[in-house]
């Protein structure tokens, strides 16, 4: 009989095997801030995890641990960034760009965790983030036929 039309045991929801989220093959550079947004999210989850028994919310306990496995993996493979210093930019650098229409655009280059586009930073391994790495004020970069030049580094 095909496994499908098996009766599941009592409250036995298809939640227990959630797949794990992938994690990127790239170094897991971080910010100071972003390794302590990573530690406060596995914090989070531990604390949620252990206020739940795992017979009361198969989903949520599920949910939960998966997400716990992933910041976890995350805490213990971060490679700490200090502080950015110099003329070039890098990892930890505040860019700021002119596009080709004069449109002006600054963000910081993060690990990717703590990248948000819409808050102003972008992941280390963003085509444009790449293009940057080791250019300086007055360089241009092309990226997916857009021209960037560099204005300001911080």
């Amino acid at each position: 009989m095909s496994r499908a039309f098996v009766r599941e045991p009592e409250g036995g929801e298809a939640f227990e095997d959630l797949p794990d989220r992938p994690i990127s093959a790239h170094t897991n550079f971080v910010t100071p801030e972003g390794l302590a947004q990573i530690e406060a999210e596995v914090a989070r989850l531990e604390g949620e995890l252990s206020g739940l028994s795992p017979q009361q919310d198969k989903a949520d306990h599920a949910r939960l641990s998966r997400d716990l496995r992933y910041w976890s993996a995350r805490k213990n493979s971060a490679q700490l960034v200090e502080a950015f210093e110099g003329d070039v930019v890098r990892f930890g650098a505040t860019v700021t760009v002119v596009r080709e229409d004069d449109t002006r655009q600054t963000f910081r280059i993060v690990g990717e965790d703590e990248a948000d586009p819409s808050a102003g930073s972008i992941s280390y391994v963003a085509p444009l983030a790449r293009a940057l790495t080791g250019k300086g004020v007055g360089d241009t970069v092309t990226v997916n036929d857009h021209e960037f030049e560099i204005t300001d580094i911080r």
